[in-house]
């Protein structure tokens, strides 16, 4: 409703070069964005009073636990149209160059770390304000040697482990491959499974605060081993919601993700055996094509 002019009374879209306009925008670090702002008077014949027309470029970290939860590390405006009116739809381009995003997209369980583009078309008592979720990905080079896994699980007498994974650092669309070797059982294991530990750090030192987010669980057997068995294990990580390994991000935040070795036995005793690995975007993959939602 447009009370005497002053209301909304205008639609404010944001267009991308070559987006299709069905799903996020994907936005490389250092590539040009450019695009268009059209602004349409909802209705036709009368006049749109307004105080200029702005865009924006912005990067938002939001920490859900804090009091004061956003915190601008990105922020670009390009003014577009001084005051006036508008009477009939009209379109304003833009173009930010060369724009650098130094941190990956990430939407996790505490944590949002955003980018997008907002248009304002500024009036006397109500903006109209639009806004585009873009999402940055900073693909990384493929590292030529990585190490596998090794780990030992034991309790004296009792029972002991070895397991090995290929490597330590995978991509988001790897695959896990691995294999658990029992060489001591004297204990009843009943279950055995994998899983997929995502460990959000916010803030550092004494004052940071951790929460841990299972995103995988996946059975590695079902009843007792024996002696001398060996269990293969083949995860694949493209099902599961996993984001490039982060580190103080901005200060304020850091993403890492745990493979946990858990076992139970037929008292419902658990054990469980920890280990830290890296996920990754390699630069040589087709990006595209791993991520279809972007």
């Amino acid at each position: 409703m447009d009370f005497l002019g002053l209301g909304p009374g205008a639609d404010v879209d944001i267009q991308l070069v070559d987006w299709d306009g069905r799903s996020r925008p994907l936005c490389p670090d250092g590539e040009t964005l450019a695009g268009r702002i059209r602004v349409r008077p909802r209705r036709p014949g009368q006049s749109l009073q307004h105080n200029g027309l702005k865009v924006e470029f912005l990067g938002l970290i939001e920490i859900f636990h804090e009091r004061i939860n956003t915190h601008e590390f990105v922020s670009l405006v390009k003014e577009l149209a001084p005051p006036g009116k508008i009477s009939q739809p009209m379109s304003f381009d833009f173009e930010f160059n060369h724009v650098e995003k130094p941190y990956e997209s990430y939407m996790g369980q505490n944590i949002h770390l955003r980018y997008f583009l907002r248009a304002t078309l500024r009036r006397r008592l109500s903006d109209v304000v639009q806004e585009l979720e873009l999402q940055v990905l900073r693909p990384s080079s493929q590292p030529e040697l990585v190490k596998p896994i090794r780990m030992e699980v034991g309790i004296e007498d009792c029972l002991h482990i070895e397991f090995e994974y290929d490597k330590s650092k995978y991509h988001l669309k790897d695959v896990i491959v691995g294999k658990i070797y029992f060489q001591l059982v004297r204990i009843k294991v009943r279950y055995m499974e994998l899983d997929i530990i995502r460990r959000e750090t916010m803030g550092s030192g004494p004052n940071a605060f951790d929460d841990h987010d299972t995103l995988a669980k996946y059975e590695i057997m079902d009843g007792a081993p024996v002696r001398g068995e060996s269990i293969p294990i083949r995860l694949f990580l493209g099902g599961y919601p996993l984001a490039p390994t982060m580190c103080d991000v901005n200060r304020k935040f850091s993403v890492r993700y745990f493979l946990n070795l858990v076992l139970i036995d037929e008292e419902e005793r658990r054990y469980f055996k920890q280990q830290i690995f890296q996920s990754h975007c390699w630069i040589d993959s087709d990006i595209r094509n791993q991520f279809p939602a972007c």
